[in-house]
Parts: structure tokens; sequence; C-alpha cells
């Protein structure tokens, strides 16, 4: 009772405006907490369709994704036929790919986290940093009201000195109802804009409305694009930690 006291006395003794910015700050990461939870839970069970286009080749491959925490993911191919089988897994800092037809499993060096992941727009590197928007960055609101019909937010994302991203700003908007995120651009540290993700396709995912598309355009080649189509997505599910083990890889 005397810590809510002091707690109460304490605020109400604040400035108004500095009352002000803690609300706005709570207000802040309660929402990116929302968004970054949307996808997210304790543990998680997927099935999603990867569609890649490029100016050289198309491809799609289907695939299903199990995770625990941030820090163990494992992605296995189950089309096409010539790569089902194919895994990808992250324990740690670590990424490592399994290849059934030669009954291998590579660990990838430091020189191959910029590679292309699965023959997408995204990077390995992108699997091991896997960014939390509320504890990587610092966020403000840069914009609230009616655009293009729609009520949103938008948040502009810097990094926090010691986060371990590479980006140097993201943008972020989001329905101001329901907290549904449609766009999120990346800058590099040059301020460049690097990719935009879109979000799209509003359906019941794990018990809950979610966007069910999601397509990666790269800045520098706006014809190309990868998507990601949800089919299922399970949240809070038991996930035995065995599975995120590298020598389980060739016993599937």
């Amino acid at each position: 009772m005397r810590v809510l006291y002091c707690l109460l006395v304490c605020f109400l003794a604040l400035p108004a405006f500095a009352a002000e910015e803690l609300a706005d700050k709570d207000r802040t990461s309660f929402i990116l907490n929302k968004v970054d939870d949307l996808w997210r839970g304790e543990s998680s069970f997927a099935v999603v369709t990867m569609q890649v286009k490029t100016e050289h080749y198309t491809r799609t491959m289907r695939m299903e994704g199990r995770s625990k925490g941030k820090e163990k993911t494992l992605f296995r191919v189950l089309e096409p036929l010539r790569e089902k089988g194919t895994m990808t897994l992250k324990s740690e800092n670590h990424i490592y790919t399994y290849l059934p037809k030669t009954d291998r499993t590579i660990r990838l060096t430091s020189g191959m986290m910029m590679g292309s992941w699965m023959g997408s727009h995204l990077t390995n590197d992108d699997l091991v940093k896997e960014a939390r928007l509320e504890e990587d960055y610092d966020a403000r609101i840069s914009f609230e009201g009616l655009r293009n019909g729609k009520q949103i937010i938008e948040f502009t994302l810097t990094p926090k000195a010691d986060a371990p991203v590479v980006w140097g700003k993201l943008l972020l908007m989001i329905l101001a109802d329901t907290y549904t995120p449609l766009q999120e651009l990346y800058f590099d540290e040059e301020m460049q804009l690097a990719r935009t993700f879109t979000f799209s396709d509003m359906k019941l995912l794990g018990g809950k409305e979610r966007p069910a598309v999601l397509r990666v355009v790269p800045a520098d080649k706006p014809d190309e694009y990868t998507e990601f189509i949800y089919e299922q997505l399970e949240l809070n599910i038991p996930v035995s930690d065995a599975m995120f083990n590298k020598s389980s890889l060739k016993r599937r």
C-alpha cells in the first residue's frame, strides 16, 4: 500500500508535460507489443506458402515452421518434391541448413549470412537478428489521422545504441482501431529506403483476425517480390527443445 501511495504521489508531482510524455511512451510500447505479438507467442506452428519473383526466375515453396521464443526456429520444406525435407534451423545465433539429397548439415558462416534465404528477398541474417520493435527501437508517433481513406497511426523507429539491428530507421503504419499493420518501410544506415513490407488479406489465424499475406519488395528492384501466404497458424503450443537440436535434423 505504501509503495502504491509513493508511486501515485510521484506521478502527480510530475509536470504536466512529463506526465503526458510518459503516457505517450506507455501507449507506444503497448501498441508495438500488440503488433509484435500478432504472429508470435511463447511458441508457434505455421504452414506457409512462399512465392518469389525475380528478374531471372519465379519459384513457389510450401513449408512448415516451428518456433520457441526468439532464439529457436525450424523451417521444413513440404513442396516442391525435389526440395522436400530441406530444413533451416536457427538455434541461438547459429543457422544450419539440412540437405536431404546429400544427407548433409551445413552451418552457415559469417560470410554467408547476407546471402538469400531459400532464394527469397530475405537474408539468412534476417533469421538470426529477429528484432522485437519495443525492445530494439526507440519509437515515436510521427503521424496520426486520416490517410488514403483510413485512420492510421505511423511510427518512426530508430535503433537503440546497443540493438543488434542493421537498419537506420523504420516506418510502421498501422490501422488506428485494430492496430493491424499495413506497411513497414526499412531504411539503411544512410537513410535510403531498402525494402517495403506490405500486409494484407485478413483471415482467422490462430483464433484471431490477422493479415495472411506478407509481401517484401526491395527498393532497388520494385518489380521483384517475395510473398508469404499463411495457411495455418497456432500459437502457445507445446514444443520440445529437442526439435531445435542440430543432431535431430537427420533423424526427421
